[in-house]
């Protein structure tokens, strides 16, 4: 096994190590920067398209720090196997408790009690605006990116480990989800967008999808820019935003319309 630390990204980090704890050097992270502690097959993949545009320029500027950890080398033997048969027989492999065992506590190394472990698992509670919102709100999470038929259930139990998914989907491992999530996460961070308006505004922050959006040339192939949205009223203005806003979430997602009207009391309109 190899103590050689795994890439991390960020301008300050903490580097979790395969050495004993007692042997590791702290190394300083910026105040009060959101961390992402990944275990993957495939460090290699992060920061992938989080290292570019906001989100990357957020992580070159220390606004939040990633760490992806290798899980391969905390397999068994000598080729590190990471995953077994499945008990009761069945097809496909199903990753090894003892092995994922040890590379959380690997990656919880320095975390408090309340820090949150996800496993991306398409039979997880779906992933939403709101579960953005809360986990913006933490110091950090790690996530365990799914791979094979899934991960030993006990892992799970023994860890308190919250499955999330990304929808009614299944993809051949959780890397991509993670990106997903660390991207929705992230832009709620401050100073990571740079205009606090421009999250209030934007679909599901309000319950509703967004209204729609318009720039110049003022007319295009026969197409024009609403009036309201020309006149200057901003009272005119935000009223053709929500009625657009409200239609759209009807037409388009009657399952977020309802929740709206359930949660404003008023289910009859």
């Amino acid at each position: 096994m190899t103590d050689r630390p795994a890439k991390s990204h960020g301008r300050k980090t903490i580097r979790p190590t395969l050495k004993p704890r007692e042997l590791i050097n702290p190394v300083e992270e910026l105040h009060g920067a959101w961390q992402a502690r990944i275990i993957t097959l495939f460090p290699q993949a992060f920061p992938g398209v989080l290292g570019e545009s906001l989100t990357g320029k957020a992580l070159k500027d220390g606004l939040w720090s990633l760490y992806p950890l290798d899980l391969r080398p905390f397999g068994e033997g000598k080729h590190r196997n990471v995953d077994d048969t499945p008990a009761g027989g069945g097809a496909g492999m199903v990753l090894r408790p003892d092995v994922m065992g040890r590379a959380i506590d690997q990656a919880m190394i320095g975390t408090p009690s309340d820090w949150p472990i996800i496993y991306l698992s398409p039979r997880g509670k779906r992933f939403d605006q709101a579960m953005a919102q809360n986990l913006a709100q933490k110091p950090g999470l790690t996530m365990i990116c799914g791979r094979f038929e899934g991960m030993d259930e006990r892992v799970i139990e023994h860890y308190g480990i919250q499955e999330v998914s990304l929808g009614d989907f299944v993809l051949t491992g959780g890397e991509i989800a993670a990106q997903a999530m660390i991207d929705a996460i992230v832009r709620l961070r401050p100073g990571v967008l740079g205009n606090q308006e421009s999250i209030e505004e934007e679909s599901f922050s309000s319950g509703l999808l967004e209204h729609p959006q318009y720039t110049r040339p003022a007319e295009w192939n026969g197409r024009a820019i609403p009036e309201v949205l020309m006149s200057g009223h901003h009272g005119k203005v935000a009223d053709w935003r929500r009625a657009m806003s409200e239609k759209i979430t009807q037409d388009r997602r009657p399952d977020l319309w309802a929740a709206h009207q359930a949660k404003n009391g008023n289910k009859d309109s």
